[in-house]
């Protein structure tokens, strides 16, 4: 294996056990503001899958990058609509004006 290969999996692996800790530390209060936070990290992914795509080193590599822009266009678009369900939940009735 690459040195660089051994690198970006360990960086992965460490990645995970932190992103695993602070999920479970989080109170549920914070849930939704941590969501929309991991959107907005989508849409950065989002971004980086449309370079990947679009460099053109091979049709692998085409379809792989389409294959992530796919995916994560789901992941953003998916997490912004959960999360304004949510916020609509926390919001109180109005009163109907008896016209």
């Amino acid at each position: 294996m690459s040195e660089t290969l051994i690198v970006s999996i360990y960086v992965f692996v460490l990645a995970t056990f932190v992103g695993v800790e602070v999920i479970s530390k989080v109170p549920p209060l914070l849930h939704t503001p941590l969501m929309s936070g991991s959107n907005a990290i989508s849409g950065i992914t989002l971004v980086g899958s449309l370079i990947a795509a679009g460099e053109g080193h091979g049709g692998l590599s085409v379809f792989l990058g389409m294959f992530a822009v796919i995916m994560a266009a789901i992941n953003v678009v998916g997490g912004f609509l959960v999360t304004d369900r949510m916020l609509k939940m926390f919001k109180k009735d109005q009163p109907k004006r008896a016209d």
